[in-house]
Order: structure tokens, then sequence, then C-alpha cells
């Protein structure tokens, strides 16, 4: 292979790792075997696919970036600027806030959540996440206080995401607690990033999840007070940077938006509690469905019916109290 395809060589190696060859496709929006034939030489990728190529290799930026100029010597080297500095900016576009406001305008009060969140979410994936490396991002909600009138936990009730996560998330088995660093970050009232999964020597409290390697939440205030936090997850070490973090931050303010006024709690009234492991929460709501059937068919027999709505968010709360309970055995050894 002489000099000039020298870049395919150096590519050839790095996806010599199946995984990384599968990473690499999903950053580009291409199919595995695309990648061979532009080692192989018979196939070239276009301009376009080049710069997200260099964006998904950002270790070996500085070595395979002199190597394709030499090939493609025609290629403008502004376009290969990083796109930390370039490709992704810490200002939300302004008209996307036309949008969100016209969003808010016209959609009903019981759908303004679904609609104005699922907006500020697509948005947010894109700007946050342009090379699709892997991200997803998440909503966590306040529940409704306990009888003791004190909101106890949170739960991630909508998310979006790009590959390895589903474009649609939804985690109806997951609630978050003091254990968790979003229920830290509601605890302190603060934006927190932690950088790398392999840091051992992070003072945060944090549960990673599946493809996770770094992540950033950041509350979401209204009045001086909070409805919950906007959660961040990057398959990519070290992604959140300041300006990423500052992003992070204007999307939860505007997410404010997409809540009732009544959803938001003064933060001494947030005092949250342990809640258990994944595992277990998912055995517990293994019956969501049937449990939502029979409130809705008690309400019909007692001719006092209620909406589906009603249904779950009362079997929600009666979640939520049943894993506390769970909990509170080890909470108080």
């Amino acid at each position: 292979m002489d000099s000039t395809q020298a870049w395919r060589e150096l590519l050839g190696k790095i996806i010599a790792d199946p995984q990384e060859q599968q990473r690499l496709a999903n950053a580009l929006s291409i199919n595995s075997a695309t990648l061979d034939r532009w080692v192989n030489g018979s196939n070239n990728p276009r301009p376009y696919n080049l710069r997200r190529l260099i964006s998904a290799l950002p270790e070996q930026r500085d070595e395979m970036l002199p190597l394709i100029l030499l090939e493609f010597p025609d290629l403008n080297l502004d376009d290969f600027e990083t796109t930390d500095s370039h490709d992704t900016s810490s200002i939300i576009p302004s008209e996307f806030y036309m949008r969100v406001i016209e969003a808010c305008a016209m959609t009903g009060k019981s759908q303004r959540f679904w609609t104005v969140s699922n907006l500020i979410l697509g948005q947010a994936l894109g700007q946050l996440d342009p090379n699709n490396l892997g991200m997803a991002i998440t909503i966590a909600q306040c529940m409704p206080p306990s009888q003791d009138g004190l909101v106890r936990s949170l739960r991630e009730v909508f998310g979006r995401g790009t590959p390895p996560w589903q474009p649609t998330l939804t985690r109806e088995a997951l609630f978050l607690g003091i254990e968790s660093l979003a229920g830290y970050v509601i605890t302190k009232g603060r934006p927190i990033a932690v950088e790398d999964r392999a840091d051992r020597l992070g003072f945060y409290p944090v549960r990673w999840e599946k493809w996770e390697e770094s992540a950033c939440i950041a509350p979401i205030w209204f009045e001086e007070r909070l409805a919950g936090c906007m959660i961040e997850s990057s398959t990519q070490p070290r992604y959140f940077l300041p300006f990423r973090q500052a992003l992070v931050e204007r999307y939860a303010y505007l997410m404010m938006l997409a809540f009732d006024a009544q959803h938001f709690y003064a933060q001494r009234d947030i005092q949250l509690l342990p809640m258990p492991d994944r595992e277990v929460q998912t055995q517990r709501a293994v019956n969501f469905r049937q449990r939502i059937s029979d409130i809705l068919t008690e309400a019909v027999q007692q001719q006092q019916p209620v909406t589906i709505e009603e249904a779950e968010r009362l079997v929600w709360q009666q979640l939520e109290a049943e894993l506390l309970l769970a909990q509170s055995p080890v909470t108080h050894q």
C-alpha cells in the first residue's frame, strides 16, 4: 500500500477490533462492511464521511488527518476542525426557542409534557451528539410527596437515545434515590458531570448503566423549586467538556416549560431515600399493567371511574412505597 493510502492501513488496524468497527459504523451511520471497503481501497469515502470519521476517532486524529490529506489534498482543512469548537455550540439556536414556545401555546395541558419534552430531547440529542457516538438523555421527575409530605424519590419518565441506546427510552421500573447521581444533583441543586467510568477516585454516588462511560446531570428549576433533572449519558469517556456541560444546563432550564407549576417542589421538601437496585425494581414492577387494569376494573365496579393516567399514578405511588419499605431494613442498620 503506497504512502497516499496509509490512512487506510491505520483504519484497518483500528477496525481489527470488531466492537470498534461496529462503533465506528454506528457513529458514521454506515454499514460496517463499508469500512472494510475503505480499507481495501475498493471504495472511497465522501468528504462528509471523512469528517465524521475523524470526529469519531479523537485519539487518532493527529495521526490520521495528515494521512487522509495525502490522498485527498483538495479537502478543506478547516472542515476537519474538532467538533468541540465548531460542530457543536454551547448556544441553543434561537429559532428553537420559538418552536418550544409555539408547542406550549398550541398543545393541550394533558399532552404538553410529552410534546415539549420530546421536542427538547430531540434537539438536545442532535446538538450534544451530532456524530452519533452514542448518547442517552432521560428526564427524572420528582415523585409526588409521600404521606409525610416529603418527596422521597425520582422516577425516570421519558428519554431519547442514539445507538447503542434505543431511539425512545422508557424505563418503567426505575426509581432513583439518594444513592444515585441524579439524587445527589437534586440534593445539591446544581449540575454535576462525572468524566470517566474508570475513575475510582470520585466522590459522587454513581450507579453506572450499560454502555455509559461518562455522565452529566442538571436540575430542572422554576421559581427556586425543583421538578427533577435531565440525565445525559455518553458512550465516550470525558465527553462532557465544559461547553457541553453549559449546554446541558441550558436545556434543563428550557425543560422547565414542559412541567406544570404543581410539579415543582421546594428543595427543603425533597428528602430522598435510598432505592433498591434495578433488578429488584424490575421484579416488583413485573405486574405493573395488571395492577392498572385491576384499579380500573374496581373503580368501574364501585361506580367511581378513574382515568388511565390516574390509575398509573396510583400504581407508581404504590410501587414507590413498596420499594422504600423493602429498602428500609438496610438503611436503618
